[in-house]
């Protein structure tokens, strides 16, 4: 079977990926595998730090979901191995013992004895060959000594001419479809390899947003802490009780944003925990260098025409290769249905020849062969069943025409959404980065003004707001800037996740013909336009 896989990877791929569907449990009995002990399996304990590459790697290793794609795929092959089989010389051998005594009871009967063997061969043309060896013994007991042995051999021909010749032959076809489901198969596969990477890599990054959140919520909890301390301290004779209550109410607002930024944070890392396969007992610790690297790293442009990438995507997307193939099985199911319209012209041809006597196996005379040839013809009369079936083969076709169109427009509002997506992150990016700035220089300035007497303590409250909400959203935009990145690479066909820190890689390098140049991405944001110039002509 993984020959098969391999082969028909190189084939569609142009590369190869070994793998395997054991797992811990393949080697022991299925009696043996009691559910106490699964039970006990996710109760245990260890303690886990993983880099983005260890938690692929570790996904790979032990996710449910890959597995049962990996499972997928291999019985895909199988379904292959069955149909091909079918077209290898197949050997059947029978025997059959008896004896039998007369009706009126007396001693007189006989002791019979019979073996056969049979070989068959489906052929390439619809046709099926059959050689047949047969050995016969008839033996009288009590008071009859004769005996008689019978081996013969045969051989006959079976071929449609008309209907269901060659490639119209049903048994063919499916080994025809049999082959095609396994590339599907492959591609299948391959895609999902890819985007199981990808979602396992926007988990991790989600979860290392959501650290940073924590972080920021705690670090404005303590600020909210610290800041009603001071009031109440200046509540003698320089702020009122009033302001001194808005400063502890925020605190209060604050401590429940950071117990709330905890508890998503644990929720998330469970859910993380189910996709790697892992036991949520797992002590589990996502590094922070990847947010700081990608941080570093910056908005990686994405210079692309939407309609350049659609035409590059119906070539290389490769759910999109698969239905334009299975847009061809239904065309070739129409001309299945329609050869069954045909006459039925059968040619048959069979020979065979017994054993000389006295009966030996090995002594046959070839001159006493007995051979015949004929035609059976089915003229179609009655061909209303068959007619049905066409129509609806036709039918079939036509609905399988809207689902290739709707792919294709799928595909293209896929492309032309990313980009929007990429361009809307960008932009709240930016925004975001001059948010923190302007946000960090508005509390310092609220503060000293509040120390001076000449604000209010809402307004220190409400310039805490805005830089806590500008910090997380402005991670939150640079995470999700690379994920509709990506995103947009596998709509097109352009990710390789093999590629090392697959995730900071230009993936248009290479995939388009030429890569046109950028000027840096982290440019000025553009200036808001009107609305009639979205909606007028």
């Amino acid at each position: 079977m993984y020959r098969s896989i391999q082969q028909t990877q190189q084939r569609v791929l142009k590369k190869t990926n070994d793998f395997s569907i054991d797992t811990p449990w393949s080697s022991r009995k299925p009696e043996s595998v009691q559910p106490p002990e699964l039970i006990e399996s996710r109760l245990e304990t260890n303690r886990l730090v993983l880099s983005v590459q260890e938690a692929l790697d570790l996904a790979v290793k032990n996710s449910r979901e890959y597995q049962d794609q990996k499972e997928s795929l291999y019985s895909s092959a199988l379904a292959l191995a069955r149909e091909r089989y079918k077209y290898q010389p197949r050997l059947f051998a029978t025997g059959e013992w008896a004896l039998r005594r007369r009706p009126d009871g007396s001693r007189d009967g006989t002791l019979s004895a019979s073996s056969g063997a049979n070989l068959t061969q489906l052929l390439a043309s619809g046709g099926r060959l059959g050689l047949t060896l047969a050995n016969d013994l008839f033996r009288y007991y009590t008071g009859d000594p004769r005996r008689t042995a019978v081996s013969s051999v045969s051989v006959n021909l079976v071929q449609p001419l008309f209907q269901a010749f060659g490639n119209n032959n049903d048994a063919i076809e499916s080994l025809t479809q049999a082959e095609r489901n396994l590339v599907y198969a492959v591609r299948n596969f391959s895609q999902f390899q890819e985007q199981f990477a990808l979602n396992v890599l926007n988990d991790y990054f989600n979860i290392l947003a959501q650290k940073d959140a924590v972080r920021n919520n705690y670090a404005n909890y303590l600020s909210r802490v610290a800041q009603t301390q001071r009031l109440e301290a200046r509540a003698v004779d320089r702020q009122t009780r009033t302001e001194v209550d808005q400063a502890r109410q925020s605190e209060l607002s604050a401590k429940n944003s950071y117990i709330n930024a905890v508890a998503r944070y644990q929720t998330l890392l469970d859910s993380f925990k189910i996709r790697l396969g892992l036991p949520l007992s797992t002590k589990l610790y996502l590094d922070d260098k990847a947010l700081e690297e990608i941080a570093q790293v910056g908005l990686i442009p994405v210079t692309l025409d939407a309609e350049e990438a659609y035409r590059l995507a119906t070539q290389r997307h490769l759910p999109t290769l698969n239905a334009i193939d299975r847009f061809q099985d239904v065309q070739r199911r129409v001309r299945l249905a329609r050869d069954k319209l045909k006459p039925n012209l059968t040619f048959i041809a069979d020979a065979s020849l017994e054993s000389e006597r006295p009966t030996d196996w090995t002594r046959f005379d070839a001159r006493r062969a007995s051979a015949g040839v004929g035609l059976e013809l089915d003229l179609p009369l009655d061909r209303k069943n068959q007619r049905f079936a066409y129509r609806e083969a036709l039918i079939a076709f036509e609905a399988q025409i809207r689902s290739l169109t709707l792919t294709f427009d799928n595909l293209r509002n896929n492309i032309e959404n990313g980009l929007r997506t990429i361009e809307q992150q960008r932009q709240t990016y930016l925004i975001q980065k001059k948010a923190v700035e302007l946000a960090k220089v508005r509390v310092e300035s609220t503060t000293m003004n509040l120390q001076a007497g000449n604000v209010a303590v809402r307004d220190v409250l409400e310039a805490q707001d805005a830089l806590i909400a500008a910090q997380n959203q402005l991670t939150l935009s640079l995470v999700s800037y690379q994920q509709a990145r990506l995103r947009l690479m596998l709509d097109i066909g352009a990710l390789d996740t093999s590629k090392e820190k697959f995730w900071i890689q230009d993936h248009l390098v290479g995939f388009l013909p030429k890569v046109p140049e950028a000027g840096p991405v982290e440019t000025e944001d553009k200036p808001v336009l009107p609305p009639d110039d979205y909606f007028n002509q």
